[in-house]
């Protein structure tokens, strides 16, 4: 067998990897130092899309629960990195990238930033008086967690440029769009 046809018989699988490979490690079409602050915004935006609608189901489901903060928060963080993950796997697996690289890649994309929001967004509930105590019909409990998404994102942003610019986080993904 020619290793041409060899090579053919490999298929998707190994071009997903190698193109897995290439983004994990800065080979891929984002160079260093190209970072905008518009790019980094979008890439924070997407995050934080993925990271609100966990959080906000988490801190939904565990506050009408009567949860204790601690569970309640835990459950939130824990659904921001399920739908911060899961709509970057969608959009990757949607350009043709397998499972296993797809995952790689999003886990490479969005950790950091996850991470990061996740801090700052979570650190806030829990320093603004009243708000881990506060229920869903008060007001409290949605300028607290909604104002915990814009300082997260202000915060966030420039940790995503910063990043871009060095061929990591976002820049992952790029090659996927």
């Amino acid at each position: 067998m020619e290793h041409h046809a060899h090579h053919h018989d490999t298929g998707a699988a190994h071009d997903d990897d190698h193109d897995a490979h290439q983004a994990l490690h800065g080979h891929g079409d984002q160079h260093a130092g190209a970072a905008t602050w518009a790019a980094a915004a979008k890439a924070t935006l997407h995050c934080l899309t993925g990271c609100a609608i966990g959080e906000i189901l988490g801190m939904a489901i565990g506050t009408a629960l009567m949860w204790s903060n601690a569970a309640t928060m835990a459950l939130a963080i824990a659904l921001a990195f399920v739908f911060g993950y899961s709509l970057t796997l969608f959009a990757i697996r949607k350009a043709g990238l397998g499972l296993k690289s797809a995952i790689k890649v999003a886990l490479a994309a969005d950790t950091v930033s996850i991470i990061v929001m996740e801090l700052v967004d979570n650190g806030i509930i829990a320093v603004v008086p009243g708000a881990m105590d506060a229920h869903l019909d008060e007001t409290l409990f949605w300028t607290s967690l909604l104002g915990g998404f814009v300082i997260a994102f202000l915060l966030t942003t420039p940790v995503n440029r910063w990043m871009i610019g060095r061929g990591k986080g976002h820049a992952v993904v790029h090659a996927y769009h």
